[in-house]
């Protein structure tokens, strides 16, 4: 569930997935990243949030 949000909103997904500050961070950098490039850096902020999210998924197993 959390990878489909990744796609959507990559910093709601790193929020969710315990990396409150970092989330906040990437949400004050995507919003100006989607409009000043009208959304070709997206697909890099997902990367980043996968990245996250398999972190996160690795460090509890």
């Amino acid at each position: 569930m959390n990878y489909l949000l990744a796609i959507l909103l990559p910093p709601l997904s790193i929020f969710l997935a315990g990396r409150p500050i970092l989330g906040i961070v990437v949400f004050l950098i995507w919003i100006p990243a989607l409009i000043f490039s009208g959304g070709l850096t997206h697909p890099m902020f997902i990367l980043l949030a996968w990245f996250v999210i398999f972190e996160r998924r690795n460090k509890s197993v």
